[in-house]
């Protein structure tokens, strides 16, 4: 008992150092000869395929390390796996199967097994025995049971330190991609350092960025080891049989195990390539399957379980990429058409002046070298009034002297329809009034070409550090942003102060247009009246 006892203490400081598995493999192997005074002694790890691999040994016989065997009849390592309880056979000499085969021609008569139980599933079993002129212990598989806890503790520990190097590996990369979003890199760059990345950690031969577009599967971006990758362009029909067409269906992380008997141009593609089988998961922008992010291998085993849902984050990052630059490209779209509506407007004023005002003013001029000084007076009075209407459309004088009632009451007066106000008597920074005033003139205007409304209302109050203001009409619906169209010139001026506007316009039921503007510091605000 003492002896057993110095065994299992000098197996259990290994354990607790955090010796390599290896290691304590070998020691529990010579520890058990001893204590079960058994001389030959291996400890073999189960495989998905039905085998069992010797990982230690002792002893002269067939079964050393590294060494894999078929469990393909009755023997020690088969019945603690199909048991998962210790066992014992006292003669082998009944038996078939190759293990049976190879312990008779190693002189082994019987032997005692008991199996290694990691987080709640056999992992592998410890077994001894010996000739026929040894005689198995009676509590071999007790004494065996205290050793195979310890080996299940290493195999555990080093699970739990390898889980620990990995997911410090996986954020460390997460982290330098997030970097690279975060600072607005080109989405090219962040594709193509997801792919390098996922495939450097995740042990993929082909790593892909696939953009779903109008039934079309492209190559966006791609990484491999022995070229095997989809080239970056590339383009295929979505169909058939791959795990693009997987995740596009189910907009969820999945595996395609094989692509042998796959059908389909793309799946064709992979197979003459070498691409065996992949995962992916998807890429999710505004809601919908953009694309999704692809590990491949050429090997004959697939990769890892739950490698896709690991996927999952990296596609995250893409998804941030793939967003930040569309808005972008919206916000340079947006400035775009208020610069194009900006040069419109003054060409629209340079025409009105010339067509307009100076032509009152000239013939203004003619008539009273001409002696008529009543007609010229009027000429010049007409020019004085197309020069008001002109600045009221710039800026109105009202606007300014007293504020966004005053002129918002000034629009409804000249509208076609019946207009109400709701607005209070105050003062707002000048950006926002003026941004408000031209959304409720531009607004009101499309009530009057295309409602074919009865009346509107217009409504505006202060809120949470920001003004917002409602525009709605009882007319036909069914108003639509169109490139280029009034609403979105609505949309363009408030984007430009960091606002937005909101669009309900079913038809039959009316319009209605929410805009909320941001009041950056009332400090700016002008006093009332």
């Amino acid at each position: 008992m003492a002896d057993a006892q110095s065994s299992l203490r000098r197996v259990a400081t290994l354990v607790a150092r955090g010796a390599a598995p290896a290691d304590v493999f070998a020691a529990v192997a010579e520890e058990v000869s001893k204590v079960l005074n058994l001389p030959l002694v291996e400890m073999c790890r189960y495989e998905s395929d039905g085998t069992a691999t010797v990982i230690a040994a002792t002893g002269d016989h067939a079964f050393q390390t590294g060494t894999r065997w078929a469990l393909d009849g009755p023997s020690l390592t088969a019945l603690v796996r199909r048991t998962e309880r210790p066992a014992r056979i006292d003669d082998y000499a009944s038996f078939g199967g190759s293990i049976a085969e190879a312990a008779r021609a190693s002189g082994v008569h019987s032997g005692v097994g008991a199996p290694v139980v990691v987080d709640g599933h056999v992992w592998g079993v410890v077994s001894a025995g010996g000739g026929s002129r040894v005689a198995l212990p009676i509590d071999a598989e007790v004494r065996l049971n205290e050793f195979t806890e310890l080996v299940a503790t290493a195999i555990a520990n080093t699970q739990a330190r390898e889980e620990l190097r990995r997911l410090a590996e996986e954020q460390a990369a997460l982290r330098r991609v997030a970097t690279l979003v975060a600072q607005g890199a080109e989405p090219a760059d962040v594709f193509d350092a997801v792919c390098r990345e996922t495939g450097a950690l995740f042990g993929a031969a082909s790593v892909n960025l696939a953009h779903f577009t109008h039934g079309i599967n492209i190559a966006v971006a791609g990484w491999s080891l022995r070229d095997v990758h989809v080239p970056t362009g590339t383009e295929a029909p979505l169909e058939g049989e791959t795990i693009d067409t997987l995740v596009l269906a189910t907009g969820a992380p999945g595996r395609f195990d094989s692509y042998e008997h796959a059908t389909g141009e793309l799946a064709e593609l992979l197979r003459s390539r070498g691409v065996r089988s992949e995962v992916g998961a998807p890429v999710v922008v505004d809601g919908r399957v953009w694309g999704a992010l692809i590990a491949g291998t050429d090997e004959p085993e697939p990769l890892p379980a739950g490698l896709e849902t690991r996927l999952a984050s990296f596609a995250e990052l893409i998804a941030t990429a793939v967003s930040n630059a569309t808005n972008q490209a919206e916000l340079l779209a947006s400035r775009a058409r208020i610069v194009e509506a900006g040069d419109e407007q003054r060409r629209r004023v340079v025409r009105d002046l010339h067509d307009g005002a100076q032509q009152r003013l000239v013939n203004a001029v003619m008539t009273l070298q001409l002696g008529d000084v009543d007609a010229g007076i009027e000429h010049v009075r007409a020019a004085i009034s197309e020069l008001r209407e002109l600045a009221r459309g710039i800026h109105p004088a009202i606007l300014t002297d007293h504020g966004l009632a005053a002129a918002v009451e000034a629009l409804a007066d000249r509208a076609p329809l019946p207009v109400s106000v709701e607005i209070a008597e105050t003062r707002f920074p000048p950006a926002v009034e003026s941004a408000a005033y031209f959304i409720s003139a531009e607004a009101l205007t499309n009530v009057a070409k295309y409602a074919h409304a009865q009346r509107a209302r217009v409504r505006a109050e202060r809120a949470d550090g920001r003004l917002e203001l409602t525009i709605a009409d009882d007319g036909v619906g069914g108003a639509e942003v169109s490139a280029g169209g009034g609403l979105r010139g609505l949309q363009d001026r408030a984007a430009a102060l960091h606002g937005t506007v909101a669009i309900e316009s079913p038809r039959g039921a009316g319009t209605r247009i929410t805009v909320v503007l941001p009041i950056a510091d009332d400090s700016h605000e002008a006093q009332a009246g």
